[in-house]
């Protein structure tokens, strides 16, 4: 999308044009450059006028404000301004990618100046993608129920000659060549062009109607007078909410985005059916974007990897907080612990991703970092990842054993909270084939199962597919049985398939023409008894042989009956007690008191937290910021929170947060909120503060101002997605979920006294 700044097209009167309006109206020639300037004025330089060679704007703002009325309300004038200000500030953005050009109007005194202006602006030859139309002033209904918009010289009995038709300026915009339309109407009585607007809406030729969207909302009810400053007080409230805790992820909105936005920021039931916003025309309903409605907080997401491989791959904050914290430390060639950490595993992952065939098994117990290290093959192995010069230095640093090949993985989807139909469309998807549509008796896992089956078994380049989160599924055991038992035929020479459902399928082709598959799966599992645990100080197994399997029933056991040939790559051995005293040492970074003491706190964290990263994460995050990690790693109350896990660390920080103006009630309910969301998180907007007003019993206050305090203070704790089109929020991992959700746990036991 090009970026180019906003413009002004100016429309002014002619020298005599001028004259005659001194002539007849002196009082109103004082106020004639106020509408030039102030409040009504865009933030964004005037280029003059365009020349011939100058593309037209494809996204244009017209006003159409009367402001100086006889009765020299200088109210009434100001909440006007204020109107066009805030609307100049939404459509005309300098920040936003493209910011509408708005058409600076003259002042309106008569209805020849409202006919002059709509015709010397082109408006009904204005083309482009979108139009909108803010028309504000007094408003007047006729005898014959017609709407008037009222200029300074209009005489109270002589409408139709000296006001304007309202719907004559509307018209003008929504029959203009521009593809999308949308007129707002600020003035008294406004929802009475209602029944104008329908019959001239059917003038305009039905392919118009159909292939773009007109639409039109009135401010006012048709019996109601305007609050002049009703309109930008809660527009400018819509505004800061849009950039802030409505964290709507689209470029644009939709007119039912607004309205419900609109209506979110009035109090009261009386209040909202007032001042709500009423759709006059519907042109494109309630959820359909309009480009007339670009979204104040959008913000572009940063995408590092192709679309098959996003689901698993690391997100960029995650990455780029490991480079910054990388890029202060002593050694320039270091790369951070994203790049360099778990050598062993990431080792045994890329030579599995150098095979012809064959399953691999990655598992460990809860939170001991199966996603992360999976997600870091994903992520180095994306082509678009590696081309990309933010990460190209870090990449080279890192151990070239640990990097697998690139596009070594063709496809990556995550199961959690994902049914067996979900996984099996999206691996679909990833690989470049369209689902086909289930009829009305078709089980949509075995139409795309076979569908899969038929694309793996065409010739062609060796294909890797990895599933994380299986654990995490509505449904891991049909998944298991009906979308991953299938899939054996094509990772190994066929063999009989333990457990599953009907006769195994056979690839199409034959053995010497069959597509070679890599399958690479994420679980949880328990860790095995200690007489089937490698010894502390051993020599780890590597992932390509077959280690002794846990007994435990499961998932993983499963797993290992249906691919007999699978290796098993732990996260949890007791190797990886190293890893974590690596990991929290990098989480602590530099410190003035030396790396002795920093390498000391870390050592104490890994022998009390191992094998979990999710606990080492939390009690880094908390050593990061004392100035002696040492000290705080000494401390027996600090050690005794951390032997307790989660659960301890968490009442530190609850602690911690509640001496920081976040009351750990508050804080605590909005983090079990997250935890009891379904699908992919909460979003913040009116349904987090909701939700935990529930769980906390009463309402929450000022609940943007906690949630962002939240953010800021507990971030750790979470972890973000988008979703409906909403960025929400999720405990960071399942773990931490499952005890947010649990009600044995009190969590807010022992929090009164100073944190340690």
């Amino acid at each position: 999308m090009r970026r180019r700044a906003g413009g002004l097209v100016r429309i002014d009167g002619t020298p005599a044009e001028d004259e005659r309006r001194a002539a007849g109206n002196t009082s109103t020639q004082a106020g004639n450059t106020g509408t030039q300037t102030g409040a009504t004025e865009p933030r964004t330089e005037d280029p003059g006028p365009r020349t011939g060679d100058e593309p037209p704007p494809q996204r244009t703002l017209l006003t159409v404000a009367v402001r100086e009325y006889p009765d020299g309300d200088e109210d009434f004038t100001a909440g006007i301004d204020e109107q066009l200000s805030v609307v100049t500030d939404w459509w005309c953005d300098p920040e936003a990618d493209e910011p509408f050009h708005r058409v600076v109007q003259p002042e309106l005194h008569e209805r020849y100046d409202v006919e002059r202006f709509l015709h010397e602006a082109r408006v009904r030859e204005t083309g482009g993608q979108a139009l909108v139309l803010f028309v504000t002033g007094h408003g007047k209904l006729g005898a014959s129920g017609t709407h008037f918009l009222q200029l300074p010289k209009t005489e109270l009995r002589r409408q139709l000659a000296t006001a304007i038709r309202t719907s004559e300026i509307v018209a003008a915009a929504l029959d203009s060549r521009a593809e999308h339309v949308l007129v707002i109407v600020n003035t008294c009585y406004a929802e009475a062009i209602a029944g104008e607007l329908s019959e001239l809406h059917k003038e305009i030729r039905q392919s118009r109607r159909e292939q773009g969207s007109l639409d039109v909302i009135a401010t006012c009810a048709q019996d109601q007078l305007v609050q002049v400053g009703r309109f930008p007080s809660v527009m400018r409230q819509v505004l800061r909410r849009l950039r802030t805790n409505a964290q709507i992820t689209t470029p644009w909105l939709s007119v039912g985005d607004l309205m419900t936005e609109f209506e979110s920021e009035l109090r009261g039931d009386t209040e909202r059916r007032r001042h709500r916003l009423r759709r006059i025309i519907d042109g494109g309903g309630q959820t359909v974007l309009t480009p007339c409605l670009p979204n104040p907080g959008y913000r572009p997401r940063r995408q590092l990897v192709g679309p098959a491989r996003r689901q698993v791959a690391t997100p960029a904050e995650d990455i780029d907080i490991w480079l910054d914290r990388a890029s202060g430390r002593p050694q320039e060639a270091d790369p951070g612990w994203y790049f360099s950490g778990r050598e062993r595993l990431n080792r045994e992952l890329a030579v599995f991703l150098t095979s012809p065939e064959g399953v691999l098994l990655l598992t460990g117990t809860a939170g001991s970092g199966k996603s992360a290290v999976l997600g870091r093959a994903v992520t180095l192995s994306d082509p678009l990842f590696r081309e990309n010069a933010d990460y190209a230095d870090a990449v080279r640093s890192a151990s070239p054993r640990t990097v697998p090949p690139e596009n070594s993985v063709s496809v990556a989807v995550l199961a959690r909270h994902r049914s067996a139909a979900d996984v099996l469309r999206d691996l679909l998807l990833g690989l470049g084939v369209a689902p086909r549509s289930p009829g009305p008796t078709d089980d949509p896992v075995d139409l795309w199962g076979t569908q899969l089956d038929t694309h793996l078994a065409e010739p062609g380049e060796t294909l890797t597919l990895v599933v994380d989160g299986l654990d995490e599924a509505y449904e891991p055991f049909r998944i298991v049985r009906d979308v991953l038992a299938p899939l054996n035929a094509h990772c190994a020479p066929s063999a009989p398939l333990p457990g599953q459902r009907g006769p195994a399928r056979q690839p199409a082709e034959p053995e010497g023409q069959r597509r070679n598959l890599r399958l690479l799966i994420g679980v949880r599992s328990s860790r095995p008894p200690a007489h089937l645990a490698a010894p502390r100080g051993s020599a780890p197994r590597t992932a390509l042989t077959r280690p002794a399997v846990t007994q435990e029933p499961g998932l993983l056991a499963a797993l290992c009956e249906i691919f007999p040939t699978a290796s098993v790559l732990r996260t949890d051995d007791t190797g990886s007690r190293d890893d974590i005293a690596a990991y929290v040492e990098a989480l602590i970074g530099p410190k003035d008191c030396g790396s002795d003491s920093t390498r000391r706190a870390a050592e104490a964290v890994a022998d009390r937290v191992w094998p979990s990263f999710l606990d080492a994460r939390l009690a880094g995050e908390q050593l990061r910021e004392t100035t002696d990690p040492a000290v705080l790693a000494a401390d027996p109350r600090w050690l005794d929170l951390l032997q307790a896990g989660t659960i301890g660390l968490l009442r530190r920080d609850l602690r911690l947060a509640a001496d920081e103006g976040l009351p750990a009630d508050v804080a605590l309910a909005l983090l079990r909120a997250s935890a009891f969301a379904l699908g992919a998180g909460i979003p913040w907007s009116n349904v987090w503060p909701a939700m935990a007003g529930a769980l906390l019993g009463r309402p929450i206050e000022e609940p943007d101002r906690m949630i962002d305090s939240l953010l800021r203070r507990l971030s750790g704790y979470l972890a973000h997605d988008h979703e409906d089109e909403r960025f929400v929020y999720r405990p960071v991992h399942e773990a931490l979920a499952e005890i947010l959700r649990d009600p044995r746990q009190d969590l807010l036991t022992d929090l009164s006294g100073d944190a340690v």
